[in-house]
This record gives C-alpha cells, structure tokens and sequence, in this order.
C-alpha cells in the first residue's frame, strides 16, 4: 500500500510540475504574440495573462515577479539560438571559411556583418514568436537609456563581445570610440523588428543581404574630418 501511495503521490507531483511548466509557456507564448502586435511597452502583465488563459490575471508577476523579469525570460528563450548561431559564423570567420573571411578590411567588415545580422534575421521565419522577439529586443534598444543587459550583448563569453573584438582592429579607431558598433547593432535589431511588423512578407532573402550591406556600409564608414574636429572640441572641455 505504501509503494502505491508513493507512486500516486510521485504522479501527482509530476503532474503539478507540468502544469506549472504549461502555465509559464502558455504566458511567454502570449507576451511574444501581443508584443509582435503591439511592441514590449504597450501590453500591461494582466493583459498578458488572460490572454494566456491563466486563471489568475496576476499570473504573470507570480512567474516573473514584473515586466523586466518577464522580458529576460522572453529573451533567454530565443537567445542560445542565436548565440550559437553566431558564433558558429565567428568560428568560421576566424578559420577562413567564412567569404569574405581571407579578403582585405572592406570584405572581412562584410563577413563580420552577416555574422552580426543573419542569427538574428532567422527569427523572421519563426512567427508571432520571432516576431515577438525581435520587437522586444527593438524596444529595449530605443529606449532613451539602452537596456543591453537583458539582451546578453556584455556577457563574458557572449558572441556579440566576440563579435566586438573581431572588428575592432578593422575600424577607425575614431569610430570604435564614437561607439559605432553599438549604433549598427540598434541600427540592426531595429530593422528586424520594422521587417518582422510587415504583413505577408514571406521571402526575406533580399531584405537581409541588403542589411548586411548598409550593416557593412555603416560600420566601414569614414569618419569625416567635422566629426573628429567635434570629438576633439568635446574632448577639450
């Protein structure tokens, strides 16, 4: 009898833990599908669990505690993709077999691009969930003081600090200053985001090879002689 009571009761506990599981799936599923709609700062946590079916409207907060907290779950939900994504390219960067890997600064910045832009452009193809995504990561971006932490872009280890210290002896050194990796990543993540907003859109092998280009573009850029007179004017005071 008390094997049995033990076994009902192992059971009843897995069956708890699923459900548990189901809920907070259920909610990330529906904050990715709002967000698509609507953009990460426009959907209140209450919204997001009745449309999760949750029976308790506060459900979200009891799983994420608030909307940052329920931002970085989202996030981490689609990150190791991506990051492994990425540095898959950096790895075949880094041994050549990447194009463009071999060519002189203006190709190798090229190369760098798509490695920046392709893992993330994936999530097109992925639905209201990639959407959601890419409209999450947009909006933390552009907010007036960038939210880079939830994202991991400063993590140890991390393909985007990697991708960083790749390019770097590429640039201007003038540019690496005036932060323009972190503009063409904005610049990036945005544009996903815009593009995954765009309805019926269903080929998007043209839209990405020209991101790449104007990712190349902006970052190989020259630094004109008035932005470095203003750096230096800036730097004076």
């Amino acid at each position: 009898m008390t094997g049995t009571a033990t076994g009902s009761d192992a059971k009843a506990d897995h069956a708890r833990t699923d459900a548990k599981a189901d809920t907070r799936t259920r909610l990330l599923d529906a904050a990715e599908a709002l967000f698509a709609e609507r953009g990460s700062e426009s959907v209140s946590l209450r919204e997001i669990g009745r449309a999760a079916g949750a029976r308790n409207v506060i459900a979200a907060q009891y799983w994420f505690t608030d909307r940052d907290g329920l931002l970085a779950a989202l996030i981490e939900r689609h990150r190791p993709e991506i990051e492994a994504a990425r540095h898959a390219l950096l790895d075949g960067y880094e041994a050549g077999l990447v194009d463009g890997s071999a060519g002189d600064a203006a190709t190798r910045i090229h190369a760098l691009a798509g490695a920046l832009v392709r893992p993330s452009a994936v999530k097109l193809d992925q639905g209201a969930g990639g959407a959601g995504y890419l409209r999450t990561v947009a909006d933390l971006l552009t907010r007036p003081e960038p939210q880079t932490e939830p994202l991991g872009y400063d993590v140890e280890g991390g393909s985007i600090l990697r991708w960083r210290a790749l390019l770097e002896p590429l640039l201007d050194p003038d540019a690496v200053v005036l932060h323009r990796r972190f503009h063409v990543i904005r610049f990036v993540d945005v544009e996903l985001a815009q593009r995954a907003r765009a309805p019926g859109r269903r080929d998007h092998r043209l839209f990405i090879s020209q991101l790449v280009d104007s990712a190349a573009g902006l970052l190989g850029a020259r630094v004109s002689e008035e932005t470095r007179r203003l750096r230096a004017e800036r730097n004076e005071r």
